[in-house]
């Protein structure tokens, strides 16, 4: 059992947390890292598998062009929005691989564990899933440890494959941006900037069937 002090601390951070942009070049401890990634490896995993690793990347030159693959990607993407939905697009900050003093890519190896890992045979993406828990560790002991972290998802996998060294069937599926930061909103970015808001709850609830209210 957890006191109160205790769950209400795990609930303060769930809230809390937020996806995050801008950093400053301050450099982060080592122990703290240690512990944000041991949070990860201890996330739950389909079959036990574990499909994750972490790179963790601190060479500007490297950095570089991460954030040059990013850029492509977003000024890619720029293009499906209407002109002034693009424009808005265009002018957010969607990474801060640059300036964060580091950023660890995490990976997910779907032939780890063998052919038949128990829960995967029937839904294969599990082994996604599983990576998706570990990055939600770190994220919310990043902010436990007084960090900001931003996930950065706009970039082709082969840019970020070939940057990285990392074999054809690992996927890439994160680069997590990690450091000091002196905005830390207590809105989502995307709130603020009215690019979305969060839903109502109630409409989201079902109850035995879908589209079925209590």
């Amino acid at each position: 059992m957890f006191s109160k002090d205790e769950r209400d601390a795990i609930y303060s951070v769930i809230y809390k947390r937020r996806d995050i942009r801008t950093f400053r070049s301050t450099p982060v401890e080592e122990e703290k890292i240690q512990r944000i990634i041991e949070a990860g490896h201890h996330a739950p995993s389909v079959g036990f598998m574990q499909p994750w690793n972490f790179i963790i990347i601190s060479a500007p030159e490297v950095k570089e062009k991460l954030a040059w693959a990013a850029e492509k990607e977003r000024k890619a993407l720029a293009i499906h929005f209407e002109e002034e939905r693009g424009t808005q697009f265009l002018d957010l900050k969607i990474e801060g691989l640059k300036e964060a003093p580091l950023t660890i890519c995490v990976t997910c190896d779907g032939t780890r564990g063998g052919s038949h890992v128990l829960g995967r045979n029937s839904i294969p993406e599990t082994d996604l899933l599983s990576t998706a828990c570990a990055i939600q560790n770190m994220w919310l002991a990043s902010c436990a440890e007084g960090l900001a972290m931003g996930w950065v998802s706009f970039y082709k996998k082969n840019d970020v494959r070939d940057i990285l060294h990392i074999p054809p069937h690992v996927e890439p599926v994160a680069l997590l941006s990690i450091g000091y930061t002196d905005d830390y909103p207590t809105q989502p970015i995307l709130e603020q900037k009215n690019w979305e808001k969060r839903r109502s709850l109630e409409p989201l609830i079902f109850h035995n069937y879908w589209n079925t209210k209590a």
